[in-house]
This record gives structure tokens, sequence and C-alpha cells, in this order.
């Protein structure tokens, strides 16, 4: 592509009419333009009455009285009826004085009065007024002077023209010359000799008048002679139908004076279609004047009117083409008629706009439709080798005018490219943004300002046109962009911004170069071929090398973050932790800077970015859950079996039962896992949830816009590439990634969330009330250690938790210690050592303390429900029934027991404790306050009496094989893993110890 400089705009080019040799001024033709109108008018027959001049009127103030369009009042005359209100708005129009007006007036009427000719000329006007006014008629010496002056110049202009004969020039030049001399024609010319030197030149004046040269009615010999003279007086008439004050619009009167400039065209040798070509011509210059825009349109109507004008009448042609104006093309001058000068100079100024029609229209889009159409009305234009001009009328299927739009496209395109590469340097230093990036953003807006602005009215004659502009773009921007694409080798910072940049322009110019196969089916006379900058070959391997890079870099940042958290609120409103609004920020950036590069992207991407997610957020769950103890370690051991024996069981020796003895690494681990960050961890984990949830919102949103950019182009680009491959998404595919991904964060951080809700149940009751509640419930005798001492404990780590816990946790974590509470009630029950012994009266004190508990945690119905209270506190409520049983009927539910174990019926799971265990009726034998049950004991299992208890551990104390077996089990009433095999021998055992029972009393 070329980078030729734009277009340099010119202003409207003369019409190269013969120029004026005795220095008639702007002002002269203006106010001769003026007398000629009016002495039209009168030697027309118009009737206007006649007046008395106002004698020494030496201030006629021209503009009294001119306001504006609107409010104007005219200065009227002491003429009445309307032609002498139209005079007078056409006097102030040209600027003429009142005075000067009045007196001219009055001497045209006494010479038409005098019927001395049939018509007039300019001649015969100039010397009829120069006989007839004096300097008396004037404000002053000066202004007779220069009216003299110019009605000298003006008989010279025509008189003296080289085409007139020798002998006529030598006659009457002198005498011209003493008329123009002030001083000699007012002192040393006496009146006489002035009458008689003015009767020579009249005497010339209607010899020369007298031939015609083309046969055209009332033609005369200054049509032709002094044609360059008459155009530029019938300009300034024309002039004259603008208001002074508003440039751009026609006075109102505007038809009714131009009826009246009809009169002047057998003076002026003007014709309806030279007419036409002038008004369209002054009008023209008049909105290039004024940026008027319906003036242009005045002015295409002209041409119009031109264009379609019968030219059968020869003379009339022969007459207008013998005006002739000397036009400049291609440092080349050549002579061409009037009608074909007027076009070719509004040609060359429509050009001149059009060939940069960026620069020009950009701001006044309205512009552009008129100056188009303009241009083509007034047609091709070209030189022949003669240099003799040819001028070809515009047809919307001719050849030519696609020719000439498509160099408009191409220059204007061209120097559009050449604005922007002038200053793209200075503004990448100033912007601190990759030339090539500014490059192709400020050629989109070139692309833009085309597709939306120009395209539009181009394609009416050129369907073609987007697609030249966009392979002129696309071939300019691509010269550039091919070494910057071969050094590509990683997601660097200049990569990042020319690569989007070029992908949108490339996206923008496949748009518009395929705008014209919308409206155009038919073979594309264009050759050129649109190929694509191959930006997502280049992009995808090294995005997909990013996100891999990104991996290792999130997953430290998140080591990080979490071995700094100290698992503190982040605000009273923001109850998480800080570390996990960290973890999301990282995740949100990289999504953001992903989805930021506005590069194509491919599902090998979503993969990889999905996978980074999980392995993050998967991280921080494992390491979170890392921090919470097994809760096994929570519970305490569980003391030896004994029996009751009432003679020694008020004086306990001593008590073996209490906290085992921990691994350091685990006992600081507890200590550190308090309430407080339990609870800001179980907060966090529901903010994971939820900024999970929007996450994959925002993904897939951005995708489905990723999505939706390709498919854009891609439809765009089939016509381009037949065989590119649909489109490779697959719904399904994708919908895949997000459920094994998210799906998967979103159960584990529920499943974290049970198990730190389990893990904060079992620690408030059996590590951090465990003295309180467990130790101390029950302890000695039931009336002794009533759960109402213990309550206001539970009551303040309830009171806590509620403060702490996020309203949608709140019963999960209620649930948890309610489900832990009644653990913890089963566990003193049944596992409360030898210093828990309970009897049947016993039994009412310890449902009403159960009941206690249950109210507590329903709070008068703002608590958890009745129902999943009711439910947590069944097992209690059935343990403290077999309680209420007579000794004989657990025993025989123990024998009842121990016969299934035999025949392998025993099918209750090995983990959990249910009703009917033997293990759980022996625990109820051992704490039933029953002489029945210790003798029972003793005689069968060879338990101790409590007595008998002191600090050895159990394990060692025990007599019994059931008994060393029992205290073998986790130290819950849930089982271990490894309690598996040492519950299978204990079903032995019991078959073999309870076997007697069944053939012997007890």
């Amino acid at each position: 592509m070329s980078h030729s400089k734009p277009v340099k705009i010119i202003t409207v080019p003369p019409l190269g009419l013969p120029p004026l040799n005795t220095g008639i001024s702007d002002d002269d033709l203006r106010e001769s333009a003026f007398e000629i109108l009016l002495a039209s008018m009168i030697f027309s027959g118009i009737e206007i009455p006649a007046v008395e001049v106002k004698k020494k009127d030496k201030s006629s103030n021209l503009l009294s009285g001119l306001k504006s369009k609107r409010d104007r009042k005219y200065a009227r005359s002491q003429l009445p009826g309307g032609h002498s209100d139209l005079l007078n708005t056409i006097r102030m129009q040209m600027q003429i004085s009142e005075a000067v007006y009045l007196c001219t007036m009055q001497r045209l009427m006494q010479l038409a009065s005098t019927k001395m000719c049939k018509r007039m000329d300019i001649p015969q006007i100039s010397l009829g007024l120069l006989t007839g006014m004096s300097q008396s008629d004037f404000p002053n010496e000066k202004s007779y002077a220069q009216w003299k002056r110019r009605h000298v110049n003006t008989l010279e202009e025509l008189l003296c023209s080289p085409d007139n004969r020798i002998a006529e020039q030598q006659k009457i030049g002198p005498l011209l010359t003493k008329v123009k001399n002030s001083k000699e024609w007012g002192i040393a010319v006496s009146p006489s000799e002035r009458a008689e030197i003015l009767s020579v030149v009249t005497e010339v004046v209607l010899k020369l008048s007298a031939p015609s040269r083309f046969g055209v009615h009332d033609e005369t010999y200054y049509w032709t002679v002094g044609y360059h003279l008459n155009i530029r007086i019938y300009e300034k008439l024309l002039f004259g139908l603008f208001d002074i004050l508003e440039e751009g619009q026609l006075i109102e009167e505007a038809d009714e004076v131009m009826k009246l400039m009809k009169l002047s065209w057998s003076t002026l040798g003007i014709n309806e279609k030279i007419h036409n070509a002038l008004f369209g011509w002054v009008l023209f210059q008049q909105f290039v004047r004024t940026d008027e825009a319906v003036l242009l349109d005045y002015a295409i109507l002209q041409v119009q009117k031109v264009l379609s004008a019968d030219s059968n009448n020869e003379e009339e042609e022969q007459y207008m083409s013998s005006l002739t104006c000397l036009t400049e093309y291609n440092s080349k001058g050549t002579k061409l008629n009037l009608v074909q000068a007027l076009f070719f100079s509004m040609s060359v100024w429509c050009d001149s706009k059009l060939q940069d029609y960026h620069l020009h229209f950009c701001q006044k889009p309205c512009f552009f439709r008129r100056v188009l159409t303009l241009a083509l009305a007034v047609g091709d234009c070209s030189f022949n080798e003669c240099h003799e001009i040819k001028f070809k009328k515009s047809d919307a299927s001719d050849e030519i005018v696609s020719r000439k739009l498509r160099t408009y496209v191409e220059t204007s395109i061209k120097a559009a490219c050449y604005r922007v590469t002038q200053t793209i340097d200075l503004e990448s230093k100033i912007e601190k943004t990759h030339p090539l990036a500014l490059l192709a953003n400020k050629l989109r807006l070139i692309a833009e300002k085309e597709l939306n602005l120009f395209f539009p009215l181009l394609r009416q004659w050129y369907s073609e046109a987007g697609k030249v502009s966009a392979i002129l773009l696309h071939q300019f921007y691509g010269e550039r962009l091919k070494p910057f694409l071969k050094g590509v080798s990683c997601l660097s910072e200049d990569v990042r911004s020319v690569l989007p940049a070029a992908d949108k322009l490339q996206h923008d110019l496949t748009w518009l170069y395929t705008s014209a196969h919308e409206d155009n089916a038919s073979h594309s006379p264009c050759n050129l071929q649109f190929d694509p900058y191959q930006i997502g070959e280049v992009s995808k391997p090294i995005i997909l090398d990013w996100i891999v890079a990104q991996h290792d870099l999130i997953l430290e940042w998140t080591g990080r973050v979490f071995d700094l958290e100290e698992w503190e609120p982040l605000s009273h409103q923001q109850k998480h932790a800080a570390s996990a609004v960290e973890l999301f920020r990282i995740i949100e950036e990289t999504v953001d800077q992903l989805f930021g590069l506005s590069l194509s992207l491919d599902i090998a991407h979503l993969r990889a970015l999905l996978s980074i997610i999980f392995h993050t957020l998967d991280t921080y769950l494992l390491r979170m859950a890392n921090q919470i103890v097994e809760r096994h370690h929570l519970y305490p051991s569980v003391p030896s079996l004994t029996r009751y024996e009432e003679t020694v069981f008020p004086v306990t020796k001593k008590k073996s039962y209490g906290s085992v003895l921990l691994e350091e690494e685990v006992n600081d681990k507890l200590n550190a896992l308090t309430i407080s960050t339990l609870c800001i961890r179980l907060n966090t984990l529901q903010y994971i949830q939820k900024q999970v949830n929007m996450l994959e919102d925002g993904i897939r949103k951005s995708w489905a816009l990723v999505g939706q950019y390709e498919n854009q182009t891609q439809s765009k680009e089939k016509s381009l590439e037949p065989s590119k491959s649909p489109d490779r998404r697959s719904i399904e595919l994708v919908d895949e990634l997000f459920i094994a991904n998210f799906d998967s964060i979103k159960d584990t951080a529920a499943d974290t969330i049970r198990e730190i809700c389990d893990f904060t149940g079992a620690k408030v009751v059996f590590w951090d009330l465990r003295d309180s509640f467990l130790f101390h419930l029950y302890c000695g005798s039931v009336e002794g250690a009533r759960l109402d001492n213990i309550l206001p404990y539970f009551d303040t780590v309830l009171n806590h938790i509620c403060g702490s816990i996020d309203d949608n946790l709140r019963d999960l974590v209620v649930s948890s210690i309610c489900r832990a509470s009644m653990e913890g009630y089963v566990w003193v029950l049944l596992d409360g050592g030898p210093s828990r012994a309970f009897s049947v009266s016993d039994i009412s004190m310890m449902e009403d303390d159960l009941n206690m508990l249950k109210d507590l945690l329903v709070a008068d119905g703002e608590g958890l429900p009745r129902s999943l209270v009711e439910k947590e506190a069944s097992f209690a409520h059935q343990v403290l029934n077999l309680f209420s049983l007579q000794t004989e009927s657990v025993i025989q539910m123990l024998m009842s027991s121990s016969e299934h174990i035999a025949a392998g019926w025993d099918s209750r799971n090995d983990r959990c404790r249910y009703l009917g265990d033997a293990h759980t009726l022996i625990r109820i034998l051992c704490h039933k306050k029953d002489r029945e049950a210790s003798k029972f004991l003793k005689r069968h299992y060879q338990l101790p009496a409590s007595s008998e208890y002191d600090d050895t551990p159990a394990e060692s104390n025990s007599k019994s094989p059931l008994g060393a077996d029992l205290t073998m089990r986790s130290r819950s009433f849930h089982w271990s893993e490894k309690g598996s095999t040492s519950f299978r021998s204990i079903k032995k055992k019991l078959k073999e110890a309870t076997s007697d029972v069944r053939h012997a009393a007890w």
C-alpha cells in the first residue's frame, strides 16, 4: 500500500473568466449591478412614479433601519407601491445609499422618457448617467469621482477591447481619459465640450451595438465582447439574494427579486441555462462560505436543471460555447465554456473534499451525502491528448462512477492512515502504549466511521466501497503487524496490548469487508483477498502457557496467605477470614486477566483455568480440614467396669478416669481451635460457597461473551474461509467442566462444614465443658449434682457461638452441640464411672434434667426446632427408661442379646451403640444402684465393686476377660476402626459368659 500524503485542500477554484483590464473592483460591480437592474425595470415599462430627489442628503445612512431578516423595517422612499418597497429592499441588500438610488432612478426615468432607443445596453446606461448626473447629486467630490471613474472604466472595458477596431479605440480612448480625469473634466473642459465628448462616445457605442454575431434574440455586440464583465455583474445580482446579516439565508423576497433580475437578461446576455448554472454556482459558493447545508441542496437542484435543459437551440448553444474560460488542470491550461467551467470548479472543490472525506466529513456527515451528490451530478471530466476537456454525465450503473468513487475511497483511506502514522510514535510515548496497539485502535475508529457514516451512502453507487476500504486498512496494518507476530513467544505486556487490539481491528475489518455481500450477490470486481492475521494461532499456545504458569504462583500465594491467617473476623459485619477474601481476589484477578486479554480462547484454556481454580480452592479447604483434630482425641477415657457396693459407695477412694495424655502437637492444635476460631472457619467456608457460585456465574458469562464474539467473527468469515470448521465449543462439554470442578469444590466445602460443625459440637461438650458437665453431672449423687448448675455454662457458650457464627450456619452448629450434648449426657449415664450410680427414684430427676437441656436448645421457639431436639434426645430417654426397668428385665434383655450374638443375628453397625446392645445393657447394670444387679455382675463377670476402684489404669485392673475386652473400646461410645476385631472377640466371650446364666440361677 502506497503512503501518499493527503490531498491539499483548496478554496473554490475561480471560473477562469478573462480578467478585467480596467481595474473594476467588486464594489464597482455591485453598484453597476444595481444600476443595470434598475435600468432594466425602467426600460421594461414598469411604472414607477416620479419623485423629487432629496437635495444635499449627504449622510444617507445606508443601513439605517436594517435589523434582521425577521424584523427588518425598510427605510421607505416617497414612492408608493410594491415595486418601491422591493427596490428599497434590493437597495439595502446591495448597500446602495438612498440619495444615489433616488438620483439614479430619476435620471434613468428621464432617459427612458426620451425614448432614444428601444433597448439599453451597459454602455448606453453608463453614458446616460454620465450625461444626466453631476457632482451636486453626490455627498462629496470623492464620491462623485469614484462614481464617474467606475462608469468610465466600464466603457473602456467594453469599448477598448482587443476585439474592437483599432480606429474606434484610438478615437474614443483619449476622450474617456479626459472624462476620467476629475480636475480636467470639471475645470478645463467646458460644458459644451463635455457634451460633445460624450456625444462622440455615444455615437461609437451605438455603432458597435448594432451587429449580432449568433442571431440570438435580443443579442447585442456587448454580449460577447463584454461577457466577462456581464457574468461578474450578474453574479453580484445573485449574491444580493442573500441576507447581508445572515449570509446563509435567502431573503424572503428572493422569488420576487429573481423575477426582476430576469429583466436584465437581455442587457447582460443571460439566458435560462446560464442563469441556472450561475445561480447554482453562487449557491455553491455561499455554501462553502457559510456551511449552510440547504444552500448545497439548492445548488444541486440548479445543476440538475442545467443538465436536464433542452439543447435543441443551436444558436444559443453556439453563443454559450463562445463564453470561454481559461481553466488550469494538472498544470495545463485549456479553454472551457462557461457551464463547463462552472461544473469543473465545483468538481475540483468536491474532489478535494471527497478525496479525504474522513478529514472533512466526520464531524458533519450530513454534508458528505450532499457533496457526493453534487460531485456525481457535475459529472466526470478528463482531458484528451489535445488538452480538450470532456465531460461525462454520471450514471448509477456507469463504470466511470465506480472508478471515481473507488478513487475517493482509496485516497481518503490512505490520507487517514498517513495522518495516523504522523503522530503515532509521539502518542505512544505519551500514553505508554505500544505503537501497534495504538495504531490498531485508531484504525478501528477509521473503520467504524467508514462503516457507519460513509459506506451506507457510498454503497448506493458503489457497493464495493466497504470491501476496498477494509482491504486497504487490513493491508496497511498487516504490513506492520507481521514482523511483530514473528517475534511473539510469551504473553508479555506488549503482546497483551497488541494482539487484542489487532484482533478487534480484524473483527471490525471483517465486518466492513463482508458488508458489501449483504447487498451485492454478483461477482465482485475486487480481486484482492482478505487474508486474516492468524492472531488466534499465535495467541492460543502462549495463553495456555500463561495459564499453566499461574498455577504454581497462585498455589504459592494461597499457602502464604493461609499460613498468615489468624482466623480473626474481617470486620463486625464480615465475620469470615481475610485469607479467603485474598484467595478469591487472586483467583478473580487471574480470571479477569484471562478474559481481559480479549483474545480467542478455546476449551483447553477453560479447562486449564478451571483446573487452577479447583486446585487452589481444594488446597485451601484441605489445609483447613487438616487443622481439625480427630474427634476421638476429644473424648475422655472410659473408666473400667465396676459394680455398685452400697456399703462403701459414698466414700470413693480414687478416680482414674479423666483426660487421656495427648501428644504435644495434638494438644497445641486443640488449644488453638477455640470456639471463636472455629466459628470464623465455618463463616469462611460459607463465604467460599457463596463466592464459588458467583465465580462460576461470572466465568460462564465471560465464556459466553467470548463465544458470541468468535461466532460473530466466524459467521462473517464464512464466505472468506468456506472450509473453516464450525464452533468446537460443545455446551455439554463446557457444562461437564464446570460440574467436575465447581460442584466438587462445593461438595468439599459442604463436607468440611459438616466436619467442623461436628467437631465444634464435640469440642464444646467433651472438651470445653468436660469438667463442668461430664465430670460433675450426677457425680456422687443425682440430687447433689443436678443439670441446672451446669446449664449457665451451656447458655454462655451458645450465646457466644450465635454472636460469632453466620446466621445461615447457626442452626447447623447448634444442632451439632445439641447432638454432642445428648451424647455427653448418655456418656454420663453409661460411661460415667464408679462415682455414678442411679436408683429408680433418681430417674424422674434425671428426666427433668434432660427436659431442661432440651428446653435450653429449643429456646422458646427461637432455637432449634422441637422435633429435631426430640430426635437427638430419643436415645437418652431410652437409656433412662432402661434404668427405670427392674433389674430382672435388664438381665433378661442381656441374655437375649447374647443369644443374638451366638446366632449371628447381630447386624448392628459396629461403630455405634444401640439400645439392645449387650455392652449397653452391661453398662446399665454397672450404674444401676441395685443389689441384685451388683450380685449378678460379681457372680457372672467377676466385676469389682466401685469401692475397689483406684487410679490404676482400668485395663490392667480388670480381672474379667469381658471387662478387659470392653475397656479396649474407643474412649467414646463410638467404636474405632480397629475396634471391629475386638468387638468380634467380645461377642464370643459374651456368649460364653452368659451361657451359664440361662441354665442356672444367679
